[in-house]
């Protein structure tokens, strides 16, 4: 089942302000939890700020949390339309003390997941005042409280398993891993490079937000890369989903000994930003590396070297 029912979603956009307002409010008042889904999707693709460029990922959370939020709150007596004030923090209350049901987790659901849910269902409340259902703000004043270990501790980036897991990879998959380990592609930048995006040395990566940026190929990567055909018309080297791509690395970890190492694509990332800042010792260098519109955000993929500034400091 795909998840944008277009004809469902291009319906709802369609519609007059009233029957827009008549679709949402029987939606919310009935817990229809797929028209509820439409309304969000219809909402995200035209009223939000990123509109039709928002990303699947982005659509697929919030359509979960839709899933998860509307149930909770039908069982716990919540009117979507005229909810309470203290409604948004009894959600996140639920959502801290919930069992994880991650392959292999244990304990609660971490303090980014949380999140992401809460981003959802304040996304929902955008999505039914952007179709004049209500004018309820439940989670305006709800805070999740933030997770205490950064996130280059909980999941730092790989070091030496890259060049361990190398040699368990097909062409494919390894030059997958290089353009997420060497060139400091996510994963969903990679596995839509095409041959008409490598230019000599550098490459043209399609960004989040429709962002495009150029990255220079280190010779590793551009040797991976001309070891491959395009498997597709338009010149798509890979032709998985994100959830293929996923099983078949895991699979070369395991093969390389590194199974319980793999910590998915994302400690790849870090893994080329942390040695583009040791080698360089700029952020902001890095951050135009990643495509990241913060510094501060890439400070969050650099792990930093124990005692890195010993020289510096010894003749204070």
């Amino acid at each position: 089942m795909t998840l944008v029912r277009s004809s469902d979603t291009l319906a709802l956009i369609n519609l007059t302000d009233q029957a827009l307002r008549v679709r949402a409010v029987a939606a919310a008042s009935t817990y229809a939890t797929d028209d509820l889904v439409q309304v969000l999707l219809a909402y995200m693709t035209t009223g939000s700020i990123k509109g039709a460029r928002t990303s699947e990922r982005t659509l697929a959370a919030y359509a979960l949390t839709v899933r998860d939020f509307v149930p909770w709150a039908q069982h716990n007596g919540v009117q979507l339309l005229r909810p309470g004030r203290r409604d948004g923090g009894r959600y996140i209350a639920h959502l801290q003390t919930r069992p994880s049901a991650g392959r292999g987790k244990t304990g609660t659901l971490s303090a980014a997941t949380i999140a992401q849910y809460v981003a959802g269902a304040r996304a929902l409340y955008r999505a039914l005042r952007w179709a004049g259902a209500t004018e309820a703000q439940p989670f305006e004043d709800a805070h999740v409280p933030p997770d205490p270990t950064p996130g280059i501790v909980k999941n730092p980036p790989y070091l030496s398993e890259i060049d361990a897991v190398l040699p368990h990879c097909d062409p494919p998959l390894g030059a997958l891993l290089l353009l997420c380990a060497h060139a400091g592609l996510r994963i969903t930048e990679a596995l839509n490079v095409r041959l008409t995006d490598i230019q000599g040395v550098q490459l043209t990566v399609h960004g989040k937000g429709g962002k495009d940026r150029r990255v220079p190929l280190g010779r590793r990567v551009r040797a991976a890369l001309h070891e491959l055909s395009p498997v597709s018309a338009e010149g798509h080297f890979f032709t998985w989903n994100y959830h293929q791509a996923k099983y078949r690395m895991r699979k070369a970890f395991t093969a390389a000994g590194h199974g319980e190492s793999w910590r998915g694509f994302h400690a790849a990332r870090k893994h080329s930003g942390t040695r583009l800042y040791r080698a360089t010792k700029d952020f902001t260098r890095v951050g135009l590396f990643l495509g990241h519109s913060s510094v501060d955000t890439t400070r969050r993929y650099v792990a930093m070297e124990d005692n890195d500034v010993q020289d510096e400091v010894e003749d204070f």
